[in-house]
């Protein structure tokens, strides 16, 4: 496979691979795509020990990084933040630790698997920490999520050889990450996992390869198949950026209790909410999405003050198991998702299901 964004970064696929986890993202790279660290829920700490592993455990080839900088939100301080949440929200979340049997955390500032006190808040100096971290290591791509990388650190990361990307789910996002300079684009469809816009794959980039166009552009979202790689790049794009298919892999470090449910679920069995964090995401439907949903539930605060109110209680369902509580991201390819396998055969499964798929439409011209 051969595109502008495989010439780009000197790799075999134009295959991106967004986890949380540090061995999908080195699986990913070593197997010719590459391989983008999300580092939402990591504390600079937590991402200094995954990017090391990831520099030593990828052999040299290409990997990025995802770091949230949002163009908007509501202030740095999380002490000052806490202050301003409404009564009637710390009312309803009270309500909800008590209908699903969710204990008050024990140590609320230890680390977790969701990243420790900090998971879901998200503020420009909580980026720039992680950021400071990113530098140190040899990133190929870096990744700003929710609005563009400010001048000072754009320039660190090309300094250090680093392409910038720019997650966009319209085109006037699209627009504000070229203008600050973005190598290349991902254009996230309604379909995707995590923070995404309401614009469906087919509609969003073709939109946004007009618009920005010669700027390289990925297509995120509703991909977890070969034939929807070939349809991407029959929309235009250079490349693909998938996050979900690598959620039920043996590499990943989701629980297998969650990786079940994500086995047997349909298409229909995500939903986009702002419940985790303040902005809408789509997720793994969950009888705490729906609470979210009911009639008389508050609107959920916007980002970072919806994080904050949430953050401990999301904690304790994890480490406590809460069935009905817990969830993960995830797109509306999970209904595509319905085994076990390894990074390896993914990825040659989406190679080959590429191939077939670009020849069949090759036999319409004969």
């Amino acid at each position: 496979m051969r595109t502008r964004v495989t010439e780009l970064f000197g790799v075999e696929y134009p295959i991106f691979a967004f986890s949380h986890c540090r061995d999908v993202v080195a699986a990913v790279s070593r197997a010719g795509g590459i391989g983008v660290l999300g580092a939402a829920l990591l504390t600079p700490e937590q991402l200094d020990v995954e990017l090391e592993w990831i520099a030593a455990n990828c052999e040299g080839r290409p990997h990025g990084v995802d770091v949230l900088f949002p163009s908007s939100y509501e202030g740095e301080d999380v002490e000052t933040l806490q202050a301003q949440i409404p009564r009637r929200h710390t009312e309803f979340l009270a309500e909800l630790r008590e209908r699903f049997g969710v204990p008050e955390r024990k140590n609320p500032g230890k680390a977790s698997g969701l990243g420790g006190r900090d998971a879901l808040v998200t503020t420009h100096a909580r980026a720039r920490e992680q950021i400071a971290v990113a530098l140190k290591y040899p990133i190929s791509a870096a990744v700003s999520a929710l609005g563009p990388f400010p001048p000072d650190i754009d320039r660190e990361f090309r300094e250090r050889g680093a392409k910038i990307g720019g997650l966009a789910g319209r085109v006037a996002h699209a627009r504000k990450h070229v203008a600050a300079g973005a190598d290349f684009i991902v254009a996230t469809s309604a379909e995707a996992a995590g923070h995404t816009g309401d614009i469906g794959l087919s509609v969003l980039i073709p939109e946004v390869v007009d618009a920005v166009s010669p700027t390289p552009v990925i297509a995120a979202g509703g991909i977890a198949d070969g034939r929807q790689i070939a349809a991407a790049i029959a929309l235009g794009a250079e490349g693909v950026w998938t996050g979900s298919v690598w959620l039920t892999t043996a590499e990943s470090d989701l629980d297998p209790a969650l990786q079940d449910k994500l086995i047997a679920a349909t298409s229909k069995d995500t939903v986009r909410s702002r419940c985790a964090s303040g902005k809408p995401a789509r997720q793994l439907r969950t009888e705490w999405t729906a609470a979210w949903e009911a009639p008389d539930a508050p609107d959920p605060l916007p980002m970072p003050l919806q994080g904050i109110l949430v953050r401990d209680f999301l904690i304790s369902a994890y480490e406590h198991r809460i069935e009905s509580v817990v969830g993960t991201p995830v797109g509306q390819v999970v209904g595509l998702m319905n085994s076990r396998t390894t990074v390896n055969s993914t990825v040659q499964k989406l190679v080959e299901q590429f191939i077939a798929a670009s020849e069949r439409m090759g036999e319409l011209l004969d």
